[in-house]
């Protein structure tokens, strides 16, 4: 099976990912570190806002959300 890495932005509603690398750096990469997003780690989109901007995400039985600017930085595969 072929995995196809993606920015979790792009990542579509419902779709299971699986983290593969967080690209950014200092205070927001320990932040993201800290709700648990590791590699290895299951993430779904669940719920978008509004303004589509953020989007919620369910990580390890939490839902949390993330701005687009900080899922930029997250690469997942499907």
């Amino acid at each position: 099976m072929d995995e196809k890495v993606i920015s979790l932005d792009q990542l579509p509603l419902n779709q299971n990912g699986i983290i593969q690398k967080i690209e950014c750096e200092g205070n927001i990469k320990r932040r993201l570190l800290d709700l648990g997003l590791v590699k290895g780690t299951n993430i779904i989109p669940v719920l978008l806002s509004p303004s589509k901007d953020p989007r919620a995400f369910q990580v390890r039985g939490s839902i949390i959300a993330i701005r687009r600017e900080d899922a930029e930085n997250i690469k997942v595969c499907q």
